[in-house]
């Protein structure tokens, strides 16, 4: 499995459009194949900071994810209403059943 934690900083003016954004973006990347989760919130201690969480079967779902062209277009969305530039950790997690 694989997890992916990110955050992100809208400007005061642009916090609305970037939550419905990446609102959209969850919902959207939730059908796709190999996604186990998909999250975002918003920070309790700076509410102008969007915090993802997502869970992915593999690399190669990941990989995938990030090709489609939706994903391109809500990075690029990202760039444009971010205050600085966004936060993301891509970690390989071992399960132990």
């Amino acid at each position: 499995m694989i997890v992916v934690s990110g955050a992100v900083t809208a400007r005061p003016d642009t916090l609305d459009q970037l939550l419905d954004a990446a609102l959209e973006h969850v919902r959207r990347s939730r059908t796709e194949p190999g996604c186990l989760q998909h999250g975002v919130s918003i920070d309790a201690e700076d509410p102008l900071t969007l915090v993802f969480y997502e869970e992915w079967r593999d690399r190669a779902a990941l990989d995938a994810h990030f090709q489609v062209p939706e994903s391109l277009g809500f990075m690029k969305t990202v760039r444009a209403l971010a205050a600085s530039q966004t936060k993301m950790k891509i970690l390989p997690i071992q399960s132990r059943d």
